[in-house]
């Protein structure tokens, strides 16, 4: 399987100007070739293949005095440009044709200087790891880099990005084997909520943290000194950088939350069931800010992966099961309660329930009916069981350490 591992890198004032030079020929050529593919379709001409499009905008585009600038960057940076617009034209067409799951993917759209967030994608012809520590980029020298953890193997490709407030990192693909972890007996069934973030099965709670919300008066203050400053001027633009680092810190807290949790769950439970929340649609309600700082979508693609790379089974269980109605001792339906009811007593045998430890109760006897049936990713299951081997793309498993005081990103676990 694929896992990502990002590490903070720190240029200097050279190597900075370097990577901005690549990341501004990068987007040269995605948007030269993506015009040329928009006009071709609008003049009823055939798909431009990328062979052609190489030739014209790299090739000879590097001999023309208007682009001869190309040539002061890695042409595996360009290369590689190129191949990211054909990734996105065959999501586009793939969800066309239906090929896709999940929601609508839009044709590519052209990438403007300025936005704050730009990355360039290397393979291994372009960068190497150096026996001091450093990161030898092509075109740009050694990246000094924090190493948080060793790498489990050679990497296959580098991604470079520098984020909106400023910060550079350096994601390396590697390809691993699952590492399988010692077999348990227990299972978990998970219900996600607001006023507590998680309630397993067994009767844990995992409170709330609300990161969010707990730098929410910090965020309007800046956000007000930002909106003072004048549009244009280098005051507004260390304002924007301050309020880009204030919600940078509270992903980083959150991110970091998400893999302990997650991963304290994993090694604790042999199979992990959750249910399959509407996250998208619950972000345009009234609950929208909490749900967003909740993170759910995050966490449960977190569970997914880990349970693949330690052998765990883990099943998804559908949203229409009423798993808030259901009495999880004798199985009587006591219909739907408003959210205010956080307790309620079975109608049938009288039992008083915790209204979301009965829901993640619910959830893990539904999941054990879905593993049953043979519908659940449970990577460690034979085929003749009729379970399949669950293939997940590149992780985000590993981040750099930030400056002092942002302790975030360094501290996520090691699994």
């Amino acid at each position: 399987m694929q896992l990502r591992y990002n590490y903070r890198a720190y240029p200097d004032a050279a190597q900075r100007r370097a990577l901005a030079q690549a990341f501004g020929c990068a987007r040269v050529v995605w948007n030269d070739c993506l015009r040329d593919r928009k006009e071709a379709h609008a003049a009823g001409l055939p798909y431009v293949k990328s062979a052609e499009l190489s030739r014209l905008r790299i090739t000879q585009a590097k001999r023309t005095e208007k682009r001869a600038w190309l040539a002061d960057v890695s042409a595996v940076v360009l290369q590689q440009s190129l191949r990211d617009l054909d990734t996105a034209y065959k999501n586009f067409f793939d969800s066309l044709r239906g090929k896709r799951q999940g929601r609508k993917v839009g044709p590519p759209r052209y990438k403007s200087k300025k936005d704050t967030r730009q990355s360039v994608r290397l393979n291994t012809n372009a960068f190497c790891l150096q026996e001091n520590g450093t990161v030898y980029v092509a075109k740009v020298g050694n990246l000094k880099v924090k190493w948080s953890r060793r790498l489990p193997a050679a990497p296959t490709s580098l991604t470079v990005t520098k984020d909106s407030c400023g910060r550079y990192f350096l994601s390396f693909v590697v390809d691993t084997e699952p590492d399988i972890l010692p077999g348990l007996e227990t299972e978990s069934g998970i219900d996600l909520g607001l006023s507590a973030f998680a309630v397993l099965s067994d009767g844990r709670k995992i409170d709330s943290p609300r990161f969010l919300r707990r730098a929410e008066k910090k965020l309007k203050r800046l956000q007000r000194e930002l909106s003072r400053k004048a549009k244009g001027s280098k005051n507004r633009a260390k304002a924007r950088i301050k309020v880009a680092r204030q919600h940078a810190r509270v992903a980083d807290r959150r991110r970091d939350f998400h893999h302990k949790a997650s991963t304290q769950i994993i090694r604790d439970s042999q199979a992990v069931y959750v249910e399959d929340l509407a996250v998208s649609a619950l972000g345009r309600t009234r609950l929208a800010k909490s749900v967003h700082d909740a993170g759910w979508s995050a966490f449960v693609g977190m569970l997914e992966y880990k349970a693949v790379r330690h052998g765990r089974t883990f099943a998804r269980v559908d949203r229409a099961f009423p798993s808030s109605q259901v009495c999880s001792a004798c199985g009587f339906r006591d219909g739907p309660k408003p959210l205010h009811v956080r307790e309620w007593t079975c109608g049938a045998c009288g039992i008083v329930h915790d209204r979301d430890h009965n829901a993640a109760r619910n959830i893990l006897f539904e999941g054990r009916r879905i593993v049953a049936a043979g519908r659940a990713e449970t990577p460690n299951a034979s085929q003749s069981a009729g379970k399949t081997r669950a293939k997940v793309p590149a992780q985000r498993v590993e981040a750099g350490s930030p400056r002092k005081g942002q302790t975030t990103q360094a501290g996520i676990p090691g699994l």
